[in-house]
């Protein structure tokens, strides 16, 4: 549909914890809308934001999928975002995109580990924030211990604008705070309610959660709080205009209810958010000139055209397709845009209103609305699109470096250049995975968020480029450093008939604080080296740390003081003084006491109290240190630090150990010293491993 005002778009984000019914949702949603024929089910495969084959299989989101659906004459562009952590940056780009976070909490479970991480986001980004709290149909759902998780880990401001109308099976319908209504729904109906006057059984419930949402309301606004103060009470034309700019500016944040496997609460959702969620006139994005300069993009239809990409999709028939969502201005069919980070211009042909997987022609995009552009050439995701007289950069999500790395290698000979293809494809919808050969070892390696991560991009792989690898066990990126400082000195000096070489530096080297990785400083005055040699001095540094020394490991965080050397008018050359320099570093090295760095990853864990003892136990014996513990929603939360070494078969020694009731995520922390008998097992076997390679 389209639509020719930024007022008539909604761009929501539907993120949260996995399992809490996000696709589902996404489904009634599009199917109560009349956008889609029949009620998609991830069960069936049917969901229209599931469309990957992975996704289908697993029963999983994996990736940020599209949708839109025509309601009261505004276009709702919805974001289907992956819940596991592992794919977080989806769930990012996702929330960059949008305006609004729909933030689904399964009304059993209540606030859960990615609960958090989208609320923390979304307070990074200044992003409004609407809880549904869903699956209220569920055995053991409850409204009041939900919010009491809610409330309890976010604050207050979250409160509900809805009551249920019965509970558990027979949850059929919500009370509207806000208008005073109640809304009947069919079980497995087409989504759409029916109004009816609220249950006397619920009248009192009503009316004291009535008076609590204006006073919150009032509280979040001084006239109306002056109004409320003088008139006892505020008109529901007062409770809507506060509301909707309370959630605008981050000072509420409603809770809507509703099951949606049986599409019950669906229409009363999205009149809510028609409603209460802001508009793309209502938020400015940031961005940054080419000079450097802060803006900020407001949805100004007539404004010169700025349009970020949030996502890239690969299909192995239809080719190329590039999300991308206009900040300022109207793409129209055909336009010439600016890439500024490749430095040319792509023709925008094309438009596209997208539907999962599906594209229907549009003759423009308007400020604030959502679509695709099929087969652009260089711009990938992140990207920013502009008029070429005023580039710009918009603001971004931060990637995550990869937590684990695996060695792949072809099943098949002369597959090699087909499997830096297929990965180059991947990559381009996931930048979260990385792809690359080791310079120490030669190994091409793949870096995910995890094991299932990396697995799922070669399913995907094989199945779309018909490419098969060998997964090797992950490596472990150790790091080597100095614990003192030391001096060095590299002299080469060769002579075989005609003209020789020579070339003499001396270093000091310096421990450096950890993260600090590498810092080069010429110290020389006057001309003991000349200046034309001294960055082959650097460079041979640079060539040596790279292989190591202990065990082959790039060596970090330290300082190299250039302070001596001697040349030769004929002799020296750049080549000579990058032998002397790697001399120099082999020599100071030698001399202050080399230890070795492994990644520790932060880890959470989350279980009941049956297997606390054993999952501690389990900890202790992987060299974790707990770092705290806590309780939600009745599932105990152990957080620790664990070397990565250790925890490479964590997922599958915790299914075993808790019959696969816990579960864990970890992310990257920070580099620290190996235990000393760790270490020399470690040096022992990878100088063992780098002699059999020499040796081949």
């Amino acid at each position: 549909m389209q639509v020719d005002s930024p007022a008539k778009l909604r761009n929501v984000a539907l993120a949260g914890h996995n399992d809490t019914g996000k696709t589902t949702l996404a489904s009634a949603m599009l199917y109560a809308a009349g956008a889609t024929p029949r009620l998609g089910r991830v069960e069936e495969r049917s969901a229209t934001t599931d469309f990957d084959p992975e996704e289908q299989e697993r029963g999983i989101s994996i990736g940020l999928a599209p949708a839109y659906l025509p309601w009261r004459d505004h276009k709702v562009n919805l974001l289907d975002c992956p819940g596991y952590g592992i794919f977080f940056s989806e769930t990012k780009a996702g929330m960059r995109a949008a305006d609004l976070a729909l933030v689904c909490v399964s009304a059993v479970a209540g606030a859960e580990v990615n609960t958090e991480k989208v609320w923390e986001y979304a307070a990074e980004i200044e992003q409004p924030i609407i809880f549904h709290l869903n699956k209220m149909d569920r055995e053991r759902a409850d409204l009041d211990r939900a919010l009491e998780s809610l409330t309890k880990t976010f604050g207050r401001q979250v409160l509900p604008v809805q009551l249920p109308i019965g509970a558990e099976k027979d949850f059929s319908g919500v009370v509207d705070l806000i208008a005073g209504k109640a809304y009947r729904f069919e079980r497995d109906g087409n989504g759409k309610g029916k109004a009816t006057e609220i249950p006397a059984e619920l009248a009192a419930a009503a009316e004291s959660a009535r008076v609590r949402l204006v006073e919150a309301v009032a509280e979040s606004d001084e006239t109306l709080l002056e109004k409320f103060f003088e008139e006892g009470t505020l008109e529901t034309g007062d409770l809507v205009r506060g509301l909707r700019a309370a959630v605008a500016r981050r000072k509420l944040f409603p809770v809507t209810l509703g099951s949606s496997a049986h599409s019950i609460g669906t229409s009363s959702l999205l009149d809510f958010l028609i409603d209460f969620g802001p508009a793309p006139a209502d938020r400015v994005h940031p961005a940054h000139r080419i000079d450097g300069a802060e803006l900020g993009l407001a949805a100004e239809p007539d404004a010169p055209v700025a349009a970020l990409v949030f996502k890239t999709l690969n299909d192995p028939f239809t080719g190329r397709l590039t999300l991308l969502r206009v900040l300022r201005g109207t793409l129209v069919n055909d336009a010439q845009v600016w890439n500024l980070r490749v430095e040319e211009t792509e023709k925008a042909h094309g438009l596209l209103h997208v539907q999962g997987k599906q594209g229907t022609a549009t003759p423009r995009l308007i400020a604030g609305d959502i679509g695709g552009v099929p087969k652009l050439k260089g711009t990938q995701t992140g990207d920013t699109l502009a008029a070429k007289d005023q580039p710009l950069r918009a603001a971004w999500i931060h990637v995550p470096d990869p937590a684990m790395s695996f060695a792949i290698e072809p099943k098949s000979k002369g597959d090699e250049e087909k499997i830096g293809d297929a990965l180059a494809r991947l990559i381009e919808e996931d930048p979260s995975l990385r792809a690359g050969r080791d310079p120490q070892t030669n190994e091409f390696l793949l870096s995910g968020s995890g094991q299932l991560h990396v697995e799922i991009a070669l399913a995907r792989m094989k199945r779309r480029s018909n490419v098969e690898v060998i997964l090797h066990p992950p490596k472990v990126p150790y790091r080597e450093t100095i614990s003192r400082a030391a001096d060095g000195h590299g002299r080469h000096k060769k002579q075989s008939g005609g003209r020789g070489q020579f070339a003499d530096c001396k270093i000091k080297i310096e421990p450096l604080s950890r993260g600090a990785e590498f810092e080069f400083v010429d110290e020389i005055f006057g001309g003991s080296i000349p200046q034309n040699y001294r960055p082959a001095v650097e460079k041979g540094i640079q060539e040596a740390r790279a292989r190591g020394f202990l065990a082959g490991f790039p060596m970090v965080d330290f300082r190299v003081r250039l302070i001596d050397g001697q040349y030769h008018d004929v002799d020296s050359s750049e080549l000579a003084f990058k032998i002397a320099g790697s001399l120099a570093y082999k020599d100071a090295m030698a001399k202050a006491t080399p230890i070795l760095l492994e990644p520790i990853m932060k880890v959470e864990i989350q279980t009941s109290d049956e297997f606390m003892g054993d999952i501690m136990s389990d900890l202790s014996h992987r060299r974790g240190r707990p770092q705290g513990m806590d309780s939600r929603n009745g599932a105990q939360i152990v957080q620790a630090t664990v070397p990565l070494a250790e925890m490479l078969n964590y997922a599958p020694a915790l299914r075993a150990m808790t019959q696969g009731r816990s579960s864990f995520q970890m992310e990257f922390s920070h580099y620290e010293e190996v235990p000393r008998t760790v270490q020399e097992k470690i040096v022992a076997e990878a100088r063992k491993s780098l002699k059999e390679e020499q040796e081949a």
